[in-house]
């Protein structure tokens, strides 16, 4: 899976921060080479996956929380997907004027 199509995907279907877009899409290329999607559902994890099943989120629910919502629910269905979870995002160094 390309991280940078992600992001780009991830840009138009949902907004956010750049930071935010780039730790949702390192998480889940982290997903996509540990092979648990594959090993569960029989298929390599697909940038249309991931934007398809984060659709499926209520709709006010930001970026992570949308992709947390997909992640709970792989958690719940197969098991061993919290870690792939984001907890923190990082939009760099604080600026105070």
């Amino acid at each position: 899976m390309d991280s940078r199509e992600l992001t780009a995907a991830l840009e138009r279907e949902f907004g956010g921060t750049e930071a935010t877009r780039r730790t949702v899409a390192r998480q889940a290329r982290d997903l996509a080479d540990s092979g648990a999607i594959e090993a569960d559902r029989g298929h390599e994890l697909t940038v249309e996956d991931v934007i398809e099943n984060m659709v499926d989120a209520p709709d006010d629910h930001d970026l992570v929380e949308r992709w947390n919502w997909w992640l709970g629910s792989l958690e719940t269905a197969y098991g061993g997907y919290e870690r792939f979870t984001v907890r923190f995002v990082d939009d760099g160094p604080d600026v105070n004027a």
